[in-house]
């Protein structure tokens, strides 16, 4: 994979950001080349080795079919497993940290609550929040829209499961 200036990448541990330059840096005496990428919602910089980038897991935008793929995901059931929630949570951790799209959009699916269901706790909320953030962040890049617009696109998506489900069961 080539990475080049002024494109957007997805870094696993903070989600979408942009490469703005390579740079040398000297590090214990060695020389190493580095991608600075500046995450512009956490305002973050980070500065990843070009030759650990696929490593760590560094990757370029999901294409549009893989976002079609994550916005068919949103619209399936929600899986929930019967774990301890610590166990749960620690999973969609790892989905989400991932830097993969469709995981990201399983955590959201499976995290989404509607207004009749039971409450979610603060940990599910951030949970839920930071996926939600994440993969909202990478279709508005890809789809070339708003971040509000591909959020409230997914909000649609979800709510729209739950109207679906209702009229099958009463068929």
């Amino acid at each position: 994979m080539n990475f080049r200036v002024g494109e957007h990448v997805v870094y696993p541990a903070h989600g979408v950001g942009k490469i703005r330059r390579i740079e040398d840096q000297e590090i214990n005496g060695a020389n190493i080349e580095m991608f600075v990428i500046y995450v512009e919602r956490d305002k973050l910089t980070l500065c990843v080795p070009t030759q650990r980038a696929r490593d760590i897991g560094m990757r370029k935008l999901a294409s549009k079919d893989e976002v079609q793929e994550a916005m068919a995901t949103l619209k399936g059931k929600a899986i929930q497993k019967k774990l301890m929630w610590s166990r749960r949570a620690q999973e969609y951790d790892q989905k989400i940290n991932s830097g993969d799209i469709l995981q990201i959009a399983e955590v959201v699916r499976d995290l989404h609550r509607h207004n009749e269901q039971r409450e979610q706790s603060y940990s599910e909320r951030q949970l839920f929040e930071s996926a939600f953030d994440r993969l909202g962040r990478e279709v508005a890049i890809v789809t070339g829209t708003s971040q509000d617009d591909a959020n409230e696109k997914m909000q649609t998506i979800l709510v729209s499961r739950k109207k679906s489900r209702a009229a099958s069961t009463r068929h």
